[in-house]
């Protein structure tokens, strides 16, 4: 027979906050991750009045976790978090409660979305995460806030040089 396994409890926010870091008993820290997934077949489903549902549920869902939402950005085709964790949190079960939550939630909202999204997907597999130190944060931050508005462009190597031995 298998176990049931009980409901997770509303987690407890860090026992204190300074200067970013988060300390709880023997620990401190500062998990913070740039995250970003999309709709299934990257599809531009994200159009107000989903747009801004999705963000009050990842709100509600950061709040309710005691996870930082410091930055979102819900773009027609994709979403970006600057999100931080406990060390106790694994980033992938994170991302499965935000895109699992979400994707029951908006079906059952937003039923036209069938049209678009079928099947029982609604994200796309995957996502894309980068961890954030305080130099890179100030970066990541504006151009979380700038998706949409600009083309920022990334300059990128054409070739990759081999190094030499």
């Amino acid at each position: 027979m298998r176990k049931r396994l009980a409901a997770r409890p509303t987690a407890q926010p860090p026992a204190t906050v300074v200067d970013g870091y988060w300390s709880g008993a023997h620990t401190l820290s500062r998990l913070r991750f740039h995250l970003v997934f999309v709709p299934k077949s990257r599809r531009r489903v994200l159009t107000e009045p989903v747009a801004g549902r999705l963000t009050q549920m990842l709100r509600q869902a950061c709040e309710v976790n005691a996870w930082g939402l410091h930055e979102i950005n819900v773009q027609p085709d994709h979403v970006h978090l600057l999100l931080q964790v406990s060390p106790t949190d694994c980033l992938a079960s994170v991302m499965q409660q935000l895109k699992g939550g979400t994707a029951r939630l908006l079906r059952a909202e937003f039923p036209d979305l069938e049209e678009f999204l079928w099947g029982n997907s609604f994200w796309a597999d995957g996502y894309f995460a980068d961890s954030i130190g305080r130099v890179q944060e100030d970066m990541v931050r504006a151009y979380i806030r700038e998706q949409g508005r600009t083309a920022l462009r990334v300059s990128r190597p054409s070739k990759l040089k081999k190094p030499k031995l």
